[in-house]
């Protein structure tokens, strides 16, 4: 009971951070979108060694969860969900690339290891983008963006109805949950033999519970398009926006054709030694 709760609560309360009066909120749904797939795709380019070049890219979501006023600790647990599926993706690079690549003292480091090291900041940074753009945007909005970029109509819909009808699901598993405890006699769980019945009575209640919302929406006027309405744009706005959108640009490139870092330690020596 606590987990389906939970897991309704955790949706809900990205929305409700994307609601925040932050400097974040105010800028064009459309920029942030196009900004964060331009960081993922700048992300997913580096190759499989470049752990070092890789961390100044740490810098874009530790800015937007400082500037969009996000909690760090709610945004980790919600990566680390989906952090099993790194692992098993990374996992074995340590065993395959026995390469040495890097040399301290007497500890030697494989390239299988660097690797590993950097499919995993490649998924953290990653999740992290799209969790900031949820929390700082909205799904609504997110939609509003995707059409803007020319995503056809029928793809938005879907994922926008697939968005909310997870709420319907969530509700309706803790009604069915909440019945069977209180005739459970204070059993702790499901019992196996119920499941079948319990899976299958919820898929026909989220049925009729969707097929009754969907009349709804059609009484309302309903045309195969979700409207929304995106916050106006004026002069100060398309100059953030610009900003927003150039500035960070700049940066995740100039991250990829550079090797920040590096050529910091080298100024650094330059300067003190």
């Amino acid at each position: 009971m606590k987990g389906i709760e939970g897991a309704s609560y955790n949706l809900r309360y990205l929305d409700e951070l994307a609601l925040q009066p932050t400097p974040l909120r105010g800028l064009d749904p459309t920029v942030k979108l196009v900004t964060t797939v331009v960081f993922i795709i700048v992300v997913a380019s580096f190759p499989r060694y470049a752990l070092l070049p890789l961390l100044p890219l740490t810098f874009y979501p530790t800015v937007l969860m400082a500037w969009g006023e996000l909690p760090v600790g709610y945004l980790v647990k919600r990566m680390l969900w989906a952090a099993p599926f790194a692992l098993f993706v990374a996992a074995f690079n340590p065993l395959l690339d026995r390469t040495p690549l890097l040399r301290w003292g007497s500890v030697v480091i494989s390239g299988g290891w660097v690797s590993f090291g950097v499919v995993m900041l490649k998924f953290a940074l990653t999740v992290l983008a799209a969790l900031i753009l949820i929390a700082t945007t909205g799904m609504n909005q997110i939609g509003v963006a995707l059409r803007r970029i020319g995503l056809p109509r029928e793809l938005v819909g879907q994922l926008l109805f697939l968005y909310r009808y997870l709420f319907v699901l969530l509700e309706e598993a803790t009604r069915m949950y909440r019945a069977y405890y209180l005739r459970a006699s204070g059993r702790q769980g499901v019992r196996f033999p119920a499941w079948g019945s319990l899976a299958g009575q919820l898929l026909l209640r989220t049925f009729d519970r969707a097929q009754r919302i969907y009349q709804a929406m059609l009484c309302r006027g309903y045309h195969g398009e979700i409207c929304q309405m995106a916050g106006p744009t004026g002069p100060e706005r398309r100059f953030s926006n610009g900003i927003f959108l150039g500035g960070w640009t700049g940066f995740f490139l100039l991250a990829r054709a550079v090797n920040l870092p590096q050529l910091l330690d080298a100024w650094w020596w330059r300067m003190f030694k």
